[in-house]
């Protein structure tokens, strides 16, 4: 894997559960990937949250490592929603940790909750990825979905930034 090459990233969440549906944990994934931005030289060209996933078209700049900056960003993630979802009045908390919970012990790859699926389906745009596809296919899915009429006004997503406005997530437009 080239750790610098602009790659398309899915992150998903343990059976495809809907846990982004609260303010705060979509906030917890924006912070972190601003974080990134700022500190650990990603470069990001798109990105989109939906409830059970998040992909985001991106690459990382030197001296850092993208698996480094992917995984230490999910477990960073990871961490923040738990003690959220032990602080706010989240209707599905027994059930969300008991499930996050039995992941962690299922497959021994997490030491209290597991949230994020392990794979990444990490994709790299060359020759033959159109990275202008992969970024339709991204600002897409909450108008495939029918949670929008026009992608730019999915919030969660950088879709906004490809228009005159800007969004919540420093972007590199391709």
């Amino acid at each position: 894997m080239n750790q610098h090459a602009t790659h398309f990233l899915t992150f998903t969440v343990i059976d495809w559960i809907d846990l982004f549906t609260r303010s705060e944990y979509f906030l917890i994934f924006i912070d972190s990937l601003n974080y990134c931005v700022q500190k650990k030289n990603l470069e990001i060209f798109g990105w989109i949250i939906m409830p059970s996933h998040v992909h985001l078209l991106c690459c990382v700049n030197e001296p850092f490592k993208l698996s480094d900056v992917i995984r230490d960003l999910k477990k960073h993630v990871s961490k923040s929603i738990i003690k959220t979802i032990h602080e706010c009045a989240e209707s599905r908390r027994d059930w969300l940790l008991a499930r996050f919970e039995a992941e962690a012990k299922r497959t021994g790859r997490a030491e209290n909750y597991k949230i994020w699926k392990d794979d990444n389906h990490a994709i790299e745009i060359g020759d033959f990825i159109d990275i202008e596809q992969k970024l339709n296919y991204i600002h897409e899915n909450p108008v495939k979905a029918l949670m929008v009429h026009h992608a730019d006004a999915y919030y969660f997503s950088s879709a906004i930034d490809y228009t005159d406005s800007k969004g919540l997530v420093t972007i590199s437009k391709i």
